[in-house]
């Protein structure tokens, strides 16, 4: 996949083995109420009448109220031959605050190149020791985005043909039954570049968190990326409610336009300016 057209960086990646945390904000227990299982507050019938209200749903498309968010961390930027190092599945409230999230560090099976591993921190020599096989590790990432597109979410991914399709490649290394087909997808960066089309500088996650005002403390690690890019996709559906005003199947197939126009526009520059022959992908969200 052209790296200029997305301002992609070569690699990226997190924490070992598969965990679920919660990271949302400590909430008041009622009286009567206990965490179960899962860290959810589960109320007995004897539950206060003062329980407190949830925050109001904000006046933007249904579709960005609850998101399940997804990212990769891998050896390399070529789709075909990369390697899934660390993951991040989670799911964010209208407000932003994470639900549930699980992440994963692989043992790739393949040398993890310098120049990966100093973006993202994880050396061949910790994937061995701290990753699990990554059979296991895609085939739980394929059951967590299932799960989610079963809930009716959409899945949150920034530079969406990169990370799926890659997922797809591994899912077939290791003869796993491929993720079914991602409908529906947000992709903030499809979705930014449609819409803001003339701002200049650099459309990397960081660079569009940073313009829409979304933290990111922790880029290049899975589960940090993951959320940011789903509080931007609500900061895009905040500030362009009007044109984000469509059912999740009406913005998944606006952004597969979107993207090949981008592509396209793209591969008549690269064509001009640096290579005749220079093909891009048009395909979205998998390539």
């Amino acid at each position: 996949m052209p790296l200029a057209l997305f301002d992609l960086e070569p690699a990226e990646v997190l924490p070992h083995g598969r965990h679920a945390l919660n990271d949302r904000p400590a909430v008041p227990l009622h009286a009567g109420s206990a965490p179960d299982a899962r860290g959810s507050v589960a109320s007995s019938p004897s539950r206060s009448a003062t329980a407190l209200l949830a925050p109001p749903l904000p006046e933007w498309p249904a579709w960005a109220h609850r998101l399940a968010v997804f990212d990769l961390e891998t050896t390399g930027i070529d789709v075909e031959t990369s390697r899934v190092v660390t993951a991040n599945v989670s799911i964010i409230d209208h407000t932003g605050n994470v639900e549930s999230r699980i992440d994963w560090m692989a043992n790739p099976g393949v040398p993890i190149p310098a120049g990966a591993a100093a973006i993202h921190g994880v050396s061949t020599e910790r994937a061995v020791a701290e990753g699990r096989p990554a059979a296991d590790v895609v085939a739980e990432i394929v059951d967590a985005l299932t799960d989610a597109l079963d809930q009716g979410l959409s899945l949150v991914i920034y530079n969406a043909p990169y990370d799926l399709t890659l997922l797809d490649r591994e899912a077939r290394r290791h003869g796993i039954t491929p993720l079914r087909e991602p409908l529906p997808v947000v992709d903030p960066l499809v979705i930014d570049k449609a819409l803001d089309r003339y701002r200049k500088g650099k459309r990397t996650l960081e660079a569009t968190a940073t313009f829409y005002e979304v933290e990111l403390l922790d880029a290049h690690d899975a589960g940090a990326d993951a959320i940011a890019a789903g509080r931007v996709a609500q900061s895009l559906a905040s500030r362009y409610a009007v044109e984000l005003e469509m059912t999740q199947q009406q913005l998944h197939h606006s952004q597969a336009g979107w993207f090949a126009e981008q592509a396209t526009s793209f591969q008549d520059y690269m064509r001009r300016t640096k290579d005749p022959d220079f093909t891009a992908r048009t395909a979205w969200p998998l390539g």
